[in-house]
């Protein structure tokens, strides 16, 4: 693989350099009650190529005006981004062409203004969707529980709008790396630290996921189906991040003090349980602990090591970026 692009290794502010896609169709209702006529809308995705933080708007259609208006929802709330990169879309090649149009006709002294504060789109070749490899998982995590936990019942454009930012929440808490080696300190980083400075949290709401869908009123709906979508996610989220292949070779251990995150069954949305390793336990014949006991900050738990997820350390974070230098596409 060739090495990272700059944009992905340089610090700057959030959303500096954004990848984009869109995703669907999702099917809503154009409104209440009997009656309603059945529509499309679309998933359109930005995501920052520095900090992978994620940025989710819904769509009406897949025209270029479609396309240009969500841009411009997204850089009043988001800030203007200096480079665009996506696919050969025909909306976005027509959304590129339409600005670069706007500023050839206008007088020199608003061309020479903007030539500083352009956005410039950058266009993957065709035919090769791995070069956008971090916008395509972006839309995998957000697409694929999606569709799945919305099943069909069909949503209104302000109710898929409120899912959407939803997930968008769901999606930029997830931990990332400790925050300190502390062992008193419990915090991780995360996409949410970079938008808002602290942790993302969510409206408290009771537990929904084994009510029957006839009997809640739509609001109710709406909330049963983001909290499905926090349970899919969180743990298929943790099973990447333990991903286990044969093994020849004695890898890098679980040590005390490690900040890990616990994996439980009925945690609230955007509620992650993580601790920190205080003694490793029953040892088979080879030596290897198979059990840890985990300080948290409600108390200490014992706890098998199938259930804990390691987040990098500090060395772990240098040999990755040490890894990444020499491999990675954009």
């Amino acid at each position: 693989m060739g090495k990272l692009p700059s944009q992905r290794i340089t610090p700057d502010f959030p959303f500096k350099s954004v990848g984009t896609d869109m995703a669907g169709p999702f099917y809503i209702v154009n409104r209440k009650g009997r009656g309603a006529r059945l529509m499309k809308c679309y998933l359109c995705l930005f995501i920052c190529l520095r900090f992978k933080c994620l940025h989710l708007e819904a769509v009406s259609d897949l025209s270029k005006d479609a396309f240009i208006m969500t841009l411009h929802r997204f850089v009043s709330r988001r800030g203007k981004p200096a480079e665009i990169y996506s696919d050969n879309g025909r909306n976005f090649v027509g959304a590129a062409r339409e600005l670069s149009k706007f500023t050839d006709t206008q007088n020199i002294a608003l061309t020479e203004f903007t030539a500083q504060q352009n956005i410039k789109f950058n266009f993957t070749p065709s035919y090769s969707p791995h070069f956008g490899g971090i916008w395509e998982a972006g839309v995998k995590s957000a697409k694929y529980h999606i569709k799945r936990v919305m099943g069909n019942s069909h949503l209104t454009f302000e109710e898929i709008l409120t899912l959407f930012a939803q997930v968008e929440a769901i999606l930029n808490s997830r931990p990332l790396c400790p925050l300190s080696t502390s062992p008193d300190d419990f915090l991780f980083l995360s996409p949410g630290h970079f938008l808002i400075g602290r942790p993302l949290n969510a409206l408290p709401a009771r537990a929904l996921e084994n009510e029957k869908e006839p009997q809640l009123k739509r609001y109710a709906r709406l909330e049963q189906i983001k909290q499905h979508f926090w349970l899919r996610w969180q743990k298929e989220y943790i099973c990447e991040l333990q991903i286990r292949t044969k093994w020849k070779t004695n890898k890098a251990k679980l040590k005390v003090g490690d900040l890990v995150l616990i994996s439980e069954d009925s945690l609230p949305p955007l509620c992650w349980s993580t601790g920190r390793v205080t003694r490793l336990l029953y040892p088979g014949p080879d030596g290897i602990p198979r059990v840890a006991d985990v300080q948290t900050t409600v108390g200490c738990y014992r706890r098998p090591l199938v259930r804990l997820c390691p987040l990098l350390d500090d060395e772990d974070t240098e040999l990755k970026n040490l890894d990444s230098s020499t491999g990675g596409v954009c």
